[in-house]
């Protein structure tokens, strides 16, 4: 398989995962979820650069963190285009433009689009994620009165 087709069957996984923990917390699937980050990764956006772990504590985080987005309204994310641009034979950067669908308290719906630049190594024949980059998402969800 090539690289750009294990990088769609990748984000298209974790698509399909994010979107079923959005409409059934039953289906969260914690461990399928961090086993997409390396052991350690970093995170960009224009506030500052944090660093994480995919450990316990990540793990914790994770069922919290779609609790965030179903309170908020977000019903679907879809991936409307990909680009994968590799390195060598073991790293990517991967530009995946996203659009979040979600229901305001009144009712209407807000559809947001957004891109995140990932960076991606290959373990073995797995990827990982080791780092991200985002543009200021609190920001553009106050914007849409969406917090």
């Amino acid at each position: 398989m090539d690289f750009t087709t294990i990088m769609k069957t990748f984000f298209a996984d974790y698509e399909r995962r994010f979107n079923r923990a959005l409409n059934d917390p039953s289906e969260i699937d914690v461990e399928a979820t961090a086993e997409v980050f390396a052991e350690c990764f970093v995170e960009a956006n224009p506030n500052g650069v944090a660093c994480g772990r995919n450990d316990a504590e990540f793990r914790a985080q994770i069922p919290k963190g779609y609790a965030f987005y179903r309170s908020i309204g977000t019903k679907a994310m879809k991936i409307v285009s990909l680009v994968a641009t590799h390195f060598d034979d073991r790293h990517a950067y991967v530009r995946v433009q996203w659009e979040a669908l979600y229901i305001k308290k009144d009712g209407s719906e807000e559809s947001v689009g957004f891109e995140v630049i990932y960076l991606v190594q290959m373990q073995g024949k797995e990827p990982r994620i080791f780092g991200y980059i985002t543009g200021d998402e609190q920001k553009v969800l106050s914007e849409k009165g969406l917090i």
